[in-house]
């Protein structure tokens, strides 16, 4: 099966969220199942091209459409982790990502309107005619009513289209002229029916059309799946994920282990493993050196070393991470005998200068440190080094940080929400579920809620140290792989592609 992915972000060269993650971990598996698998992406000027291999020129002739206008384009090729991706180079008088930036520029709409015409425009014109092309977030939406309304028209029509809603707060709504700008009808577009928002009945609502002209609408969690069918979930388009719950399910986000595994992570100073082996082995890392990276780390930031659990925290510092709860986790850590690691950045102005001031207020504290800014390395010395690992999220499609978290050893304590409750099932409430418990969770949004988890996590990690390492072990063996998701992907594939063929 041919399947082309055309997302915004892929790891490890363009990042901002997830959604990088994701794609690069979706694709290698279903590349390491026999399938023909690329990568349509724009090419960033901020891309970290060190990590793509033989990157070269395609053609530097691809003429796309724009405004009224014909624009020439250089589509580039590498390979990033063994996955051929294709890149989109702009030769537009706007230089759309020649920005420094991934995303969070005023025109990012039509920046992004752009990339979708001419993802399309190359696989027409270099006749690739996959079997599925697959749509990420409302920054690639609108290829699916351009695919039926305009490409179908003169014979690209072979492809199925399958869209996946990793965030529904972002929709990317814009004005009639944009779609006008890329060749296609707005005025026409602008019914209950096709792109008009359900609120602002002016404009277009770019994740919407994705909805009404996919063949298949996945989001990232059976949980996450449920709540955006409700009033509170759905951000305004629940009515019309109701109607089409026909072609709308929930598939849980995987890892990708061979880049989140502290047994082969190549940015830790050691290895180590959950599995007991005999000490005869002596090349094989055990889990006791976790212990070791914690006095690094340590180290590394100017801790003391007392016997005190980390808490770590890796996140966006935006409203719907609980930066209230997040704050408040820091302040009981300290007061708890506790210490706290936090990596974070915020693309809001006001949340990062808040973060800020929190940063010189512990400036000198030894048992808090405060990182404003990504740096993947870091990351992972991070989730090697907690104990345990906050997630409180007021809403939350599905979250890798708490997978990631229980195969570095830190048990997770999270809100129960999205996939976090799909994932993350409560210590204490385990003999009542099918499932051993892996986590301390709460439910409301309050720092009361969230005292009660670290409390009851907190004593454990002090007064019951042979049941916690048990925790960490058995959370470190759970599977939250990418075989599974992509075996339920590869089902919507094979049955999408199955109808076309008897159609």
């Amino acid at each position: 099966m041919h399947i082309i992915h055309i997302a915004s972000e892929l790891a490890p060269i363009a990042k901002v969220g997830g959604l990088a993650d994701v794609t690069l971990g979706l694709c290698r598996e279903l590349s390491w199942k026999g399938h023909d698998v690329d990568i349509v992406l724009p090419f960033y000027d901020c891309m970290d091209s060190s990590q793509i291999r033989d990157l070269s020129i395609l053609t530097t002739k691809l003429m796309s459409y724009y405004q009224g206008e014909e624009v020439l384009n250089t589509i580039w090729m590498g390979w990033v982790e063994n996955l051929r991706v294709y890149f989109i180079e702009p030769h537009h008088s706007r230089y759309f990502f020649n920005r420094g930036c991934f995303y969070g520029c005023e025109d990012d709409i039509e920046r992004y309107l752009y990339f979708s015409r001419a993802a399309l425009e190359f696989l027409y014109k270099f006749e690739m005619a996959p079997d599925i092309i697959h749509l990420h977030e409302w920054q690639t939406a609108v290829i699916a009513p351009l695919y039926y309304t305009m490409y179908q028209k003169i014979g690209f029509n072979k492809s199925k289209i399958v869209f996946t809603i990793h965030n529904i707060e972002y929709q990317g709504n814009c004005a009639v002229e944009n779609l006008d700008f890329i060749g296609m009808d707005g005025e026409k577009e602008l019914t209950p029916e096709k792109l008009q928002d359900p609120l602002y009945k002016d404009s277009i609502n770019l994740l919407k059309g994705a909805l009404v002209y996919s063949d298949y609408i996945t989001t990232v969690s059976p949980s996450y799946a449920n709540e955006v069918l409700t009033k509170e979930g759905g951000r305004g388009l629940e009515h019309f994920l109701n109607k089409y719950k026909n072609k709308f399910s929930g598939i849980l986000n995987g890892i990708d282990y061979s880049y989140w595994n502290p047994e082969i992570d190549r940015y830790l100073p050691t290895h180590f493993s959950s599995r007991e082996l005999p000490l005869n082995k002596k090349d094989y890392n055990t889990l006791n050196k976790k212990a070791f990276i914690k006095h690094l780390v340590r180290e590394k930031f100017e801790l003391d070393e007392v016997h005190r659990p980390i808490v770590g925290c890796i996140a966006r510092l935006v409203p719907q991470k609980g930066i209230d709860l997040i704050e408040h986790a820091i302040k009981y850590a300290v007061t708890h005998n506790g210490q706290f690691l936090l990596l974070g950045s915020s693309p809001i102005p006001a949340i990062q200068e808040r973060f800020h001031d929190l940063q010189q207020h512990y400036d000198n504290n030894p048992h808090v440190h405060l990182t404003l800014h990504h740096q993947e390395d870091l990351a992972h010395l991070i989730y090697a080094a907690s104990d345990m690992f906050v997630v409180p999220s007021l809403f939350e499609p599905c979250g890798l940080t708490q997978m990631i978290a229980l195969k570095y050893g830190a048990i997770p304590i999270v809100r129960k929400t999205g996939g976090l409750a799909d994932t993350i099932f409560d210590i204490d409430s385990a003999p009542e579920l099918p499932i051993v418990g892996n986590g301390y969770t709460f439910i409301a949004p309050t720092s009361a809620a969230i005292e009660s988890a670290l409390s009851r996590a907190f004593d454990c990690w002090f007064h019951n140290p042979e049941k916690w390492r048990s925790l960490l072990i058995h959370g470190m063996s759970i599977d939250f792989s990418w075989n599974q998701p992509s075996d339920r992907y590869l089902e919507i594939y094979t049955k999408l592609c199955g109808n076309s063929k008897e159609s």
